[in-house]
């Protein structure tokens, strides 16, 4: 089911925060097959920022935009305090997505793992 990616993340560290286990799942195994590394996966607002303020390494993230109700923009905003590329998936219209982060690519799900990752790291 899953695909192999034909890019290289090697010694790359991805934040994933996804609360759909297949989604997250297909999203783990695209990183992997690129050997990059994952962080987390997370589901939740609280734990993405748990795992950031124990210092974890974090060399980009894919973030789903709505997270059981919570809005993930909270974590986008710490991520980009660093300088830390990010990618949205989401299954919302762009009027969720606030202004501040227009520049942000922006999957529909469902999102092709392989090409969430692939456009990270092109634009880092």
């Amino acid at each position: 089911m899953f695909t192999t990616c034909a890019f290289d993340l090697l010694g790359q560290h991805v934040l994933i925060v996804e609360d759909e286990y297949f989604a997250a799942e297909a999203l783990m195994e695209s990183v992997r097959s690129g050997g990059g590394k994952v962080v987390g996966p997370v589901a939740t607002v609280e734990e993405a920022l748990a795992l950031l303020n124990r210092g974890e390494t974090v060399d980009a993230a894919i973030l789903d935009v709505n997270l059981g109700g919570d809005k993930v923009f909270p974590v986008a905003r710490a991520l980009r305090g660093h300088a830390v590329p990010i990618v949205f998936v989401t299954g919302y219209d762009d009027w969720i997505i606030p202004q501040e982060y227009e520049d942000v690519p922006v999957f529909r799900k469902p999102a092709d793992p392989d090409n969430v990752v692939r456009l990270l790291f092109e634009r880092s």
